[in-house]
Formats: C-alpha cells, sequence, structure tokens
C-alpha cells in the first residue's frame, strides 16, 4: 500500500474547471437557462478552486471558511438545458483577508462566453463570526496562484459597474 503524500497543486493560468451541464430543474420560461443558476455554476468552479488552495468544503472544520462579499454578473449569451461548460478562474488580486477574482462561463463544446462574474470573497473565522487573516498555508498557495495568474492579461470587464450606455 502507498503512503499517502501530499502534493503541491499546480496553478494553471487560468485555472478551467471540470466539464458541468445545464440541469433541466435550471431552466426558466423562457425556456434557457435561470439567471440564479450561472451564480450555481461559478460557484462550483470556486469550490474547485478552493480546494486547491486549503480552504475548500473540509476547511470549515478548522473553523474558518470564505464568504462572498460582492459579486457582478454579465450576462452574455444563453444556456440551454443539457449545455455542457467549463468555467475559468483567474485571481486577480488578493491581501491577508480577502481574494479577487474573475470567472468565465464557456461553453463547453463550442467554446463561446456565456457569462463572466467577478467576485470578492473574505476569509471568516467561524467561532468569532468576523473576517481574519489567512493562515501561512493558505497564504502561500495564493501567493503561487498570483504569480501563475499574474501572467495574463486583466480581463477587459474587470472592474466595470453596472451604468447605462453612453449616448
Amino acid at each position: 500500500m502507498l503512503d499517502r503524500v501530499d502534493f503541491e497543486p499546480i496553478f494553471f493560468a487560468p485555472f478551467v474547471s471540470s466539464v458541468m451541464k445545464v440541469e433541466p430543474a435550471w431552466i426558466d420560461y423562457n425556456g434557457h437557462l435561470n439567471m440564479a443558476y450561472y451564480n450555481v455554476l461559478f460557484d462550483r468552479a470556486v469550490d474547485e478552486v478552493f480546494e486547491l488552495l486549503g480552504c475548500g468544503a473540509d476547511y470549515v472544520r478548522k473553523g474558518f471558511s470564505t464568504f462572498a462579499a460582492e459579486v457582478h454578473v454579465r450576462y452574455l449569451r444563453e444556456l440551454h438545458q443539457g449545455d455542457p461548460v467549463r468555467v475559468t478562474f483567474q485571481l486577480l488580486e488578493y491581501d491577508h483577508k480577502r481574494m479577487h477574482y474573475f470567472e468565465q462561463l464557456f461553453h463547453a463544446e463550442e467554446g463561446w462566453v456565456s457569462a463572466t462574474s467577478e467576485n470578492m470573497s473574505l476569509h471568516v473565522d467561524m467561532t468569532a463570526k468576523k473576517v481574519a487573516p489567512f493562515p501561512p498555508e493558505v497564504t502561500r498557495r495564493l501567493l503561487q496562484m498570483k504569480a501563475s495568474h499574474g501572467q495574463l492579461p486583466r480581463p477587459e470587464a474587470a472592474g466595470r459597474s453596472v451604468q447605462m450606455p453612453v449616448k
């Protein structure tokens, strides 16, 4: 039997999620993916990234978690039942208590972008119920991810605000 070995993750730039499918229950009365489920797909990809960073589902047992503080989603093209999708994740910035990242939702076979999501997540001490610094092992992985993702151009849509078009 092999001994368990902890491997360091490789942070590809950007991170690309596993393939997911648009589920039948997510289709709204307009016949396309309901807006709420875009967030489900983005969140499932974040779960994969957070596992690599060491702050995934098991992290709560250590008394810590991450909370969404702000999200800006842009809906660019409809998805339909059964469509295969992938999400890319690019870490834009981080500090000792926050992560700022940008995601893009792609049709996994045809390659077009369906939506983007820009996010700010907070690291939370679940016992104290307040924002707290990341532990050294998560900070180290954030540094590694940022070194990889920092080579990518900043997404043109990052930092946008909701506003009426200029005429």
